[in-house]
């Protein structure tokens, strides 16, 4: 496998762990209350700092293509 579709793959975990976020803070603001909603709300967080860590990652890498055969 090679580097850039490593990174590609990385990337989709993060674009999913922003939807895991997004999604259980919806559900934490809407559906919850009392200290199950916070627990839910921190995980939410949680995943969406580990996503922006994970976009940082693939930014920061720069371009990955090897046009040499």
């Amino acid at each position: 496998m090679s580097l850039a579709m490593l990174n590609m793959y990385i990337s989709f975990g993060g674009i999913i762990l922003m939807f895991v976020s997004a999604g259980t803070a919806f559900l934490a603001r809407t559906k919850l209350s009392g200290f199950l909603a916070r627990i839910v709300l921190a995980f939410s967080f949680i995943c969406m700092v580990v996503a922006g860590l994970i976009v940082a990652y693939i930014v920061i890498g720069g371009p990955t293509s090897n046009f040499m055969r």
